[in-house]
């Protein structure tokens, strides 16, 4: 089923694109979400008459992308997270902990849903995440992944337990 894209689909096109979709796919979400119309030959003719507005909020678009990869570009931001033995971080770092890392940091407002996690970030120390900004416009960040340190809650137990031990031996005495 042939339909003209009203937004853009992550991987499928942009705004105006004319697109081929399976019948369902159309019907239960691209329809009632308002992101594609049928791409009958009324539509089509319309869309026509529109590449103009379309070409220059795409221009647009693009333009705010490149500004936004250059802010973000060579940064370095920190995600603080609680740290372990070893290094090893208690759970792992989140997208939207990197969303409001760089939100903190950089001022910036980026959508959690458009970064690109390989793999869950379980390690303190340096990490590079790539942010999908607009269709091929992509950034890479510069996590340090670290901070909170977590105290070794034994060895204060031992001393406690000690001072205790001395204090009813004198009591005892």
């Amino acid at each position: 089923m042939k339909v003209i894209l009203l937004t853009e689909l992550k991987g499928k096109g942009g705004e105006g694109d004319v697109v081929e979709v399976a019948p369902g796919f159309f019907n239960n979400y691209l329809g009632p979400q308002k992101m594609a119309i049928l791409a009958t030959k009324g539509n089509l003719k319309q869309l026509e008459q529109r590449r103009g507005n379309i070409a220059k909020r795409e221009e647009k678009r693009i333009e705010d992308a490149n500004a936004l990869k250059a802010s973000l570009e060579g940064k370095k931001i920190l995600v603080e997270a609680k740290v372990g033995e070893e290094g090893i971080l208690f759970g792992s770092v989140t997208a939207q902990m990197i969303v409001d890392a760089v939100k903190k940091e950089l001022d910036i407002d980026i959508d959690r849903k458009r970064l690109e996690l390989k793999k869950a970030i379980k390690v303190a120390g340096e990490h590079v995440v790539t942010l999908s900004i607009y269709r091929d416009i992509k950034v890479d960040l510069n996590l340090f992944v670290g901070e909170e340190k977590v105290e070794e809650p034994v060895e204060e137990t031992e001393e406690v337990v000690e001072e205790a031990v001395e204090a009813t031996e004198e009591a005892a005495e």
